[in-house]
């Protein structure tokens, strides 16, 4: 059951991440102020940083690493990988996803001078 909290959590990372540059996107163009806020934008960059420092440095997330503990199993992949390959079929090494991580967190930082956060006032 603590393994399937984990994956629960794993999943709203991902979501927040790639859902939070969606949304960013989305309320700058309805000019709502929340997709200004620095807090929220500041979180969201930090999460993409995350994942693309321990792809590029080569770490497994501590994530998947507790929620493979707790199953008893130890696959080598990633979170993302494991998903892709169970909802496709499909697998790609490695540097496949982190070439891919690193693609989205630059769209993440290009998003910060092209809707840059603002305070309030």
């Amino acid at each position: 059951m603590l393994a399937d909290l984990i994956l629960l959590v794993h999943a709203a990372f991902v979501l927040f991440v790639v859902g939070g540059l969606l949304a960013t996107w989305a309320g700058a163009a309805m000019g709502k102020a929340w997709a200004r806020n620095p807090w929220f934008r500041g979180l969201h960059l930090a999460a993409i940083a995350f994942v693309v420092a321990e792809s590029v440095l080569g770490y497994t997330c501590p994530l998947t690493i507790w929620e493979d503990a707790l199953r008893g199993t130890a696959g080598g992949e990633g979170f993302i990988q494991r998903w892709v390959r169970a909802a496709l079929y499909w697998s790609a090494p490695a540097w496949v996803f982190t070439a891919i991580y690193a693609a989205f967190g630059a769209l993440v930082a290009a998003t910060w001078w092209l809707v840059p956060p603002r305070r309030r006032g």
